[in-house]
């Protein structure tokens, strides 16, 4: 499971790298970058919690 939750941050943030070099998108690029942070912070404290 926690792989899966970085496999979709990396993804989220390359989507966010790549609308902000284009800037075609506006606010829905700032929000997958949100998105890609939540998921890596639940990430780091679940596998926290499983040690």
């Amino acid at each position: 499971m926690n792989s899966l939750l970085y496999i979709i941050a990396v993804i989220l943030i390359i989507g966010w790298a790549i609308g902000v070099f284009f800037t075609t998108v506006g606010g829905l690029i700032h929000i997958l970058l949100v998105i890609a942070i939540i998921a890596l912070l639940l990430g780091v404290i679940r596998r926290s919690t499983a040690l």
